[in-house]
C-alpha cells in the first residue's frame, strides 16, 4: 500500500526532509525539528522476534519488488456482472496440518509436506485469494517460516517501501519484515488495503504470527473481487472513468513561512516546494506532486505529497478476474478520523507520526463525499474476515486479488511478512 496510517513511515526519508526544512528555517526552528526527526529514527525501530530463534539460515537473495501489473482497460460495467454471476471459491482458505503430519511430531515431515504441496497451495493462494494455515510447528520461528517459503518455491522480495527503509526487518539475512506491532498503534485500526507503493506491488505474500496478541489484533482478510462485486455500479464506474489519486504524506514543517513579510512568502514558498520536491522525487521511484495546505497536523502549513493517478480496478495479471485494487478503506482521512473517534486515537510519539498521513481523491483532485466513503466503508467492512491467528500460523495471499489489514489489540503482538515476486 502506498505510505499509510499502517505502515511504519519514511524515517530515512524524514531525516533528508528535516535537512531540507531546517536549511530554510531560522536557527530557532532548525533545533525542534532536528529533534522531531531524530525520534523518527528511533520509531522505525521495533523490536524483532528473538534473534537466536533464526539459527543458521543462509542469506536470502531478495529481487527488486516488481512493478504493479494494472492490466488492460475495462468495461467496469460488464466486470462487475462478471463478479456477480459467477460463484467464488472459498475465502480465506483454511488448512490445518495432516493428522499424519502431526502424528509424526517433528518439523521435518512438515517441510516434507509443505514441499509435496507446494505446487497445490500456490494455485490455491491465486484461486481462492488467500489460505490460512494452522497448527504447525516449523512456522512457529522465523528460521522455520524462512523454510516453509523456500520449499513452497516463492520467491521473496524486496518491501515496496524499501528505498526509503520504512519497515524493519527481523533479521537482515532473512526476508522476513516486521509487521504493524507497536504498542503505540496498538488502537489503531489499520484499514484494508493492497501491498502497493507507486509503482511496485509485490505479487504474494505470506503473513505469520510469532506471538498473538492477549487480545484483539486479529489479521483481516478481504476478497477484492466480492468488494467490487458489492460496491454500487454508479459509483464505480464513477471512480473507474476518473481515476483516482492518493495523498501520501503531509511535511508539517513550515508554519516559519507565516511569520515572514507577506511578500516574501510567495517565493519562498516556491524555493522551498523546488527543493523537497527534487529531494522526495530522488528518494522514491515514482513521480511526487506537492500541492501547499493552509491547515495541516495541528494547524501548521504543510505540503501534501500526492501520487500520480491510478484505476482503482485491475485485472488480475494471471488469471484476468477484474478486482477493486483500492486502498480508500485505510487511507481516507474522514474514514481514519472515524475509526479513532471508535478506538481512539493513535499516540503521535515522533516526527514520523506526524508525516504519516494519507487520503485519496478522485483523479481530478476533487475528494470523495461522505455519503460516497460511507458506501465504500460499509461494502468493505462486509467483506472482511477476522483471522485470529496463533503462534505458527501463517496466511499465504494473492496481493492483487487479496486486501489484508489489523483490528486493534491490548498486549504484545509480533507478526511478520515475506513478500513475493
Amino acid at each position: 500500500h502506498l505510505p499509510t496510517r499502517g505502515s511504519t513511515m519514511y524515517a530515512n526519508l524524514v531525516i533528508s526532509l528535516a535537512a531540507v526544512a531546517g536549511a530554510v528555517q531560522t536557527p530557532s526552528r532548525v533545533t525542534r525539528v532536528s529533534r522531531a526527526h531524530t525520534s523518527a529514527v528511533r520509531m522505525a525501530t521495533v523490536a524483532p522476534p528473538e534473534a537466536a530463534a533464526l539459527g543458521e539460515t543462509k542469506e536470502v537473495e531478495m529481487a527488486v519488488c516488481p512493478e504493479t501489473m494494472w492490466g488492460q482497460q475495462l468495461d467496469i460495467v460488464k466486470a462487475q456482472e462478471q463478479l456477480r454471476s459467477q460463484e467464488r471459491p472459498q475465502f480465506p482458505l483454511e488448512l490445518k496440518a495432516a493428522e499424519e503430519v502431526q502424528q509424526a511430531g517433528d518439523t521435518a515431515a512438515e517441510l516434507a509436506w509443505f514441499r509435496e504441496h507446494a505446487s497445490e497451495l500456490r494455485t490455491k493462494m491465486e484461486t481462492n485469494g488467500a489460505v490460512v494455515l494452522r497448527g504447525f510447528k516449523l512456522t512457529q520461528e522465523p528460521e522455520g517460516f524462512q523454510q516453509m517459503y523456500e520449499a513452497l518455491g516463492l520467491e521473496p522480495c524486496l518491501d515496496p517501501l524499501h528505498s526509503v527503509s520504512a519497515r524493519p526487518m527481523v533479521d537482515k539475512k532473512s526476508a522476513v519484515y516486521e509487521a504493524v506491532n507497536k504498542e503505540s498503534r496498538k488502537n489503531f485500526f489499520i484499514g484494508m488495503h493492497n501491498e502497493f507503493v507507486g509503482k511496485r506491488a509485490p505479487r504474494r505474500a505470506a503473513f505469520v504470527c510469532f506471538k498473538p496478541a492477549e487480545e484483539g489484533g486479529e489479521f483481516l482478510l478481504a476478497d477484492g473481487r466480492g468488494v467490487l462485486a458489492d460496491i454500487d455500479s454508479d459509483l464505480a464506474k464513477r471512480l473507474y472513468e476518473r481515476q483516482i489519486r492518493y495523498s501520501v504524506m503531509e511535511l508539517p514543517f513550515f508554519g516559519w513561512i507565516d511569520s515572514l513579510p507577506e511578500p516574501l512568502r510567495p517565493p519562498v514558498m516556491g524555493a522551498v516546494k523546488g527543493v523537497v520536491t527534487a529531494a522526495l522525487n530522488a528518494k522514491v521511484d515514482f513521480d511526487v506532486e506537492l500541492i501547499w495546505g493552509e491547515a495541516g497536523y495541528d494547524g501548521v502549513r504543510m505540503l501534501q505529497a500526492r501520487a500520480p493517478v491510478q484505476p482503482p480496478v485491475v485485472a488480475h495479471p494471471s488469471t484476468g478476474e477484474p478486482t477493486w485494487f483500492c486502498n480508500v478503506h485505510s487511507h481516507s482521512s474522514v474514514l481514519r478520523k472515524q475509526r479513532e473517534e471508535k478506538y481512539g486515537a493513535e499516540r503521535f510519539e515522533s516526527g514520523a507520526s506526524q508525516i504519516n498521513k494519507s487520503d485519496m481523491y478522485y483523479g481530478d483532485g476533487e475528494p470523495l463525499t461522505e455519503e460516497e466513503l460511507k458506501h465504500l466503508d460499509e461494502t468493505t467492512m462486509k467483506n472482511v474476515h477476522f483471522v485470529k491467528m496463533q503462534k505458527g500460523d501463517v496466511v499465504l495471499l494473492d496481493n492483487y486479488c487479496t486486501m489484508h489489514g489489523r483490528n486493534v489489540f491490548d498486549g504484545t503482538r509480533k507478526h511478520a511478512v515475506t513478500w513475493f515476486k
